[in-house]
């Protein structure tokens, strides 16, 4: 997975996107470890891999299990991990969501994990995606990331524009038909983009991601983009965390009062453990949209591939 992470860089100079490359690597110097239950061998210490729990495991592809923390009777749960902007992909794990909850007579619910936008070229059409009939039949939830609250803060203010670029940002703009400035420092490209985008983007995703959660409790889980601040209580969590941390909530031993369900953090298979389950496969790069599916005192995954 390093490797494929790593070599990312040459791909996007020649789509010109090598500033993204700079981006990965102040952002994801530290690549969850995980051992994976599945046909390929396990992943060993790598140098620069965070140390997780030696009981932790990453569970792919198998059998429903016995989960970290339990339902009420009668909820199903599917919560999806980081889909910035493959709209493919989450289509195609949607389809495998409808399917299997057809199986259950449980009420079934979706939980976006946030993300829906940047690095991937069809953001707008994950958003359409979102708001259409196709996911009414599940009760939902959708929670705010870190893109969301980048994507806000470019169109308030435009000086955010060369940093959001760092963040996936100009393939967003595509996706709403604005020519993405080369500069990654404010100029007047960034003006004239700040006032296109503001006019292409439909009123009605703005209403989305203004009314985007920031958290969402059931039963003994806690679901939430990024992580929650160890040793607080899941109810008195600050949003900049719930949107952000990271280290400091990977690396924690103790488990607080929920076991929180999150992404933000790709690793090469889905993750979990006593305290924490982690859905983002890094669908942009990696072809592979995760959900984790909780019931009772079960759990499993659906992927893409």
């Amino acid at each position: 997975m390093l490797r494929r992470l790593w070599h990312r860089p040459v791909a996007l100079a020649r789509s010109g996107l090598a500033s993204m490359a700079g981006w990965l690597k102040e952002r994801f110097p530290v690549l969850e470890r995980s051992r994976v239950i599945s046909r390929r061998a396990a992943i060993t210490d790598q140098p620069g891999l965070a140390s997780m729990p030696v009981a932790a495991a990453a569970i792919a592809d198998a059998a429903p299990q016995a989960a970290p923390a339990e339902l009420p009777d009668g909820i199903l749960v599917y919560a999806v991990g980081d889909v910035h902007g493959r709209a493919d992909l989450l289509q195609a794990l949607f389809k495998r969501i409808e399917e299997d909850a057809r199986e259950s007579e449980a009420t079934p619910h979706l939980i976006m994990l946030g993300d829906y936008v940047d690095r991937g070229f069809q953001s707008r059409q994950v958003i359409d995606f979102l708001m259409s009939d196709q996911v009414s039949r599940f009760e939902t939830f959708f929670l705010k990331g870190n893109h969301e609250e980048a994507l806000l803060r470019f169109l308030e203010q435009p000086e955010h524009g060369p940093e959001w670029a760092n963040y996936g940002g100009r393939e967003t703009l595509v996706s709403y038909g604005v020519r993405p400035p080369r500069s990654l420092t404010m100029n007047d490209e960034w003006l004239s983009a700040h006032q296109q985008f503001q006019e292409k983007f439909p009123e009605s995703h703005l209403h989305f991601m203004r009314a985007l959660d920031v958290s969402v409790r059931l039963g003994d889980y806690g679901f939430v983009h990024a992580g929650t601040r160890p040793g607080r209580a899941f109810d008195e969590q600050e949003e900049h965390d719930l949107l952000w941390i990271r280290d400091e909530f990977l690396k924690a031993g103790e488990r607080d009062d929920v076991v929180v369900v999150h992404g933000h953090t790709p690793a090469d298979d889905a993750y979990s453990d006593f305290r924490r389950i982690n859905v983002d496969t890094g669908a942009y790069f990696s072809g592979r949209l995760t959900a984790v599916r909780l019931e009772k005192d079960q759990i499993s995954f659906l992927k893409t591939r």
